[in-house]
């Protein structure tokens, strides 16, 4: 039965990607190890610098996303401009 996220491996970890790769690198990071609803959010790379924008469930989402996507090799800081969707705290 194929898993409804992706697989996540050490593979990945290579620190010099194109800045595409790496933000997909870190969209795949945060589907893999957190439990937040990605549907909604977008995530750049600008150099080793990423960018996380739109909406998640709730405010620890909008924190935990941030810690993770920081976690990544190759990623130097997160500027983070998630917000939790309306109606949640």
């Amino acid at each position: 039965m194929p898993s409804e996220y992706p697989n996540y491996s050490h593979k990945d970890d290579d620190p010099h990607l194109t800045d595409d790769d790496l933000a997909e690198k870190v969209l795949h990071f945060l589907r893999y190890a957190t439990a937040i609803d990605t549907s909604d959010m977008e995530v750049i790379a600008l150099g080793n610098i990423v960018v996380l924008s739109g909406t998640v469930g709730s405010e620890a989402d909008i924190a935990s996303a941030g810690e993770a996507a920081a976690s990544v090799i190759g990623v130097s800081s997160v500027e983070n401009g998630l917000r939790a969707r309306e109606g949640r705290s």
